[in-house]
């Protein structure tokens, strides 16, 4: 087994999120379903087409830069009325997700990646990605390995903005290394626009790495002496 690392930054991102009449919400995180809709149209597959082995990698995700939240609204013209959408959107987030499966069909997929069939988004139509989306396969190494392994994709002018000490967490398919979890329903069955299907998996989310940013802020810890009644009683 070997694992496909992909970078995924953008200005704007959008992830599946609940949806609610004309409320349009995102995930903080890549999605299962979104990232196997992104490689399934690099592969050149329709909608109608099979993604059962696309479904089948192990996933997984490292949060590099969260990002923020952000809210747009959009005025939609129909016969009768006009109404307002409000979607959301990821601002200048940056991930490191990483696919674990056969060294022969990842090989495949990084190919896709770098020559894709159709256009290639974060989310929606309006979010296409920055810059390369393929990292390479790491041969040999499992998933966790290869997303604890890989340095901060993060640029140096945004560094700046973090603090000294980062810390990164790891979201991915439950495996022998990993237990627990929390169930979340984005493992994407069918893109059939006559029948779509999405089916739950367990994700673990206690992994994380934490890193030196020599150009971060350092921390400044705040006197609250002035602020401690415990203070007052030793000096009486």
């Amino acid at each position: 087994m070997s694992t496909l690392l992909m970078r995924l930054a953008a200005p704007l991102q959008s992830w599946g999120g609940m949806v609610k009449f004309e409320r349009r919400g995102t995930e903080r995180v890549p999605t299962k379903s979104g990232v196997v809709g992104l490689i399934a149209a690099a592969l050149g597959r329709r909608r109608n087409e099979k993604i059962n082995d696309l479904s089948a990698l192990r996933f997984g995700v490292r949060v590099d830069r969260d990002g923020i939240l952000l809210r747009d609204y959009h005025t939609v013209k129909s016969r009768k009325s006009t109404y307002v959408t409000t979607r959301y959107y990821l601002s200048d987030a940056i991930f490191l997700v990483g696919l674990e499966g056969e060294d022969a069909f990842l090989d495949q997929i990084d190919y896709a990646l770098q020559h894709p069939e159709f256009p290639l988004f974060l989310g929606r139509r309006s979010c296409p990605p920055e810059g390369r989306l393929s990292l390479g396969v790491r041969e040999g190494r499992t998933l966790l390995e290869a997303l604890r392994e890989e340095p901060w994709l993060v640029h140096e002018w945004m560094r700046k903005k973090e603090d000294a000490e980062v810390r990164l967490p790891i979201l991915m398919d439950v495996g022998n290394e990993t237990a627990g979890g929390y169930v979340q329903r984005d493992l994407p069955l069918s893109f059939d626009q006559t029948h779509r299907e999405y089916g739950f998996r367990r994700v673990c989310g206690s992994n994380f790495i934490c890193i030196s940013n020599p150009y971060g802020k350092p921390f400044v810890p705040k006197n609250t002496t002035e602020q401690d009644p415990l203070i007052e009683l030793e000096e009486e």
